[in-house]
């Protein structure tokens, strides 16, 4: 640290605020609507880690992939959702020093892990659908564990780096992070110096080849799977090859997509409201946390068959209790 700021007195303290533009008088109507959606996110995603737990016919690479993204959706939506419900909830919008850091490392390194499973995800469906023979060899139990543990082990030295580069500023602008919950822009705004430039250039630069690297194999995955649905002369084969394919493009077009649309708005030079931009940015970070396990379950014939049948199951069981009256 230079000279000219050796005398700053360190920040102990942050405050989230959230949305700037929102009146106090809709303070509890937002905190129930961020607490429903972290109550969506909690069961959806619980669901669907019990259920392909409990279900040995569903513990398949497909579907152990599915359950990396729910611990993923599940990790984001508790890492940054109950700050905020507290500040809107209880006026509770202290953080400390520290605690922003911690957050701010697990909000983006839960999203680059969520990068490289969807990876994964997309090599699953390439090789079952492109070289269908092999897939049996290629894809087993065992390399998908390693495959995702790999998704979560990759990202967390490049975000120590981050981190540790970001601690090393020297704090003196406000204290208020302008967010529902600690990042690294909002962070190393409220730094000084020449270096918070140079900090925040390399920060995106990781952020970009966590996102981008990914989303090359990603698209080029699903380009080749898509030419070989459509070389298929059967229709229904089409459709059921298809249907193999869509839950996971679902799921990768609501995680890039919103992200690509903010980027590209931004390049362009199209600017955002402050309240907009930090609606945009909670909207593609919890809606697929919220909606994956919808399109796990409903989009998923094997899953959705499972579930109907377990259901089914169940209700002839009770019908059979109260016939019985026991």
């Amino acid at each position: 640290m230079s000279a000219t700021f050796s005398n700053i007195t360190r920040i102990h303290n942050f405050f989230i605020l959230g949305f700037p533009g929102l009146s106090p008088s809709y303070y509890s109507p937002a905190s129930a609507v961020l607490f429903l959606v972290y109550l969506a996110i909690l069961v959806g995603n619980i669901f669907i880690l019990v259920f392909v737990i409990y279900e040995k016919s569903l513990q398949k690479p497909t579907y152990l992939v599915f359950c990396h993204l729910a611990l993923t959706d599940l990790s984001f939506g508790t890492v940054t959702l109950p700050k905020i419900i507290s500040k809107y909830w209880f006026g509770n919008s202290i953080i400390s020093f520290y605690e922003c850091f911690t957050q701010m490392f697990f909000v983006h390194y839960l999203g680059s892990v969520m990068s490289f499973l969807l990876l994964v995800m997309a090599l699953d469906r390439f090789i079952a659908i492109c070289v269908p023979l092999r897939y049996p060899v290629l894809i087993t139990n065992n390399i998908i564990f390693a495959l995702c543990g790999s998704a979560w082990f990759l990202p967390i030295i490049l975000m120590l780096i981050v981190i540790f580069q970001a601690l090393s500023l020297p704090y003196c602008q406000s204290n208020i992070i302008i967010q529902c919950y600690c990042d690294h822009i909002s962070i190393t705004n409220q730094a000084c110096g020449n270096d918070r430039k140079i900090v925040q250039l390399i920060a995106v630069c990781i952020a970009m080849f966590c996102l981008l690297v990914p989303l090359v194999f990603i698209l080029i995955s699903y380009v080749s799977v898509i030419i070989v649905i459509l070389k298929v002369s059967n229709s229904a084969g089409r459709s059921r090859i298809l249907a193999t394919c869509t839950p996971q493009i679902f799921i990768t077009c609501l995680f890039y997509l919103p992200r690509c649309f903010v980027y590209i708005a931004n390049l362009v030079g199209f600017s955002f409201s402050v309240d907009v931009r930090i609606l945009l940015i909670l909207l593609y970070s919890l809606l697929p946390a919220a909606v994956n396990p919808i399109i796990y379950c409903f989009k998923t014939q094997e899953i959705k068959h499972t579930l109907m049948k377990r259901i089914k199951v169940a209700k002839i069981g009770i019908e059979l209790k109260i016939w019985t009256g026991n």
